[in-house]
């Protein structure tokens, strides 16, 4: 096992996958623009994204704190349909119209990460395919009015109701999906840090 490492998220579903890893590691965030350059390549938006994320944390006087070369992992997941990034919704009526969209098709989830400390810096992006049966519109509110999934791209979580019932197929990397493509981040640590 690698030693500890800071992760640069406060999404619960990357601490819970890391703790499901057994990794030993601190939550350190800071606020970061989730903002990208146009015309950047789709695989590289969660890349910048992540990058922009662990670098804030590097500069925090607690990061400074710890042993020197701790890394510091920081991810950033975006869902393309149709060649355009469905972000985080604002609202339920979003919400709703992003799963609408989503409904009997076909979109790609790419989770950016990036794992860095003074000394290297190790980015990669994987890509994971997901298919939604037709989803009936009254089960799509149904799953916004009670899961109120504003905090996930693409307006929606795997792991909760919505994937269980309205998941066709997936081809890829099931936890990439929820967020952190674990297996690959595990290795990328033991193989440079």
């Amino acid at each position: 096992m690698t030693r500890k490492i800071v992760l640069a998220s406060q999404s619960p579903r990357r601490k819970q996958l890391l703790e499901w890893a057994e990794l030993d590691f601190d939550v350190l965030t800071r606020e970061t623009d989730e903002s990208w350059p146009e015309g950047m390549p789709m695989e590289e938006i969660p890349i910048y994204i992540a990058r922009e994320k662990a670098r804030a944390v590097m500069q925090l006087e607690l990061y400074k704190r710890y042993e020197e070369g701790i890394p510091v992992l920081a991810a950033d997941t975006i869902v393309v349909l149709d060649e355009q990034v469905l972000g985080k919704p604002r609202d339920a009526g979003q919400a709703f119209n992003m799963l609408k969209a989503l409904s009997g098709r076909r979109h790609k989830v790419i989770t950016g990460v990036v794992i860095i400390n003074h000394l290297k810096e190790i980015r990669f992006s994987d890509i994971t395919e997901v298919e939604f049966h037709e989803v009936r519109d009254e089960d799509l509110q149904y799953y916004v009015e009670n899961y109120e999934p504003f905090d996930k791209a693409g307006a929606y979580a795997i792991q909760e109701w919505i994937g269980v019932v309205g998941i066709k197929a997936i081809t890829g990397d099931f936890y990439n999906v929820m967020g952190l493509p674990v297996s690959r981040v595990i290795r990328s640590l033991h193989d440079h840090f």
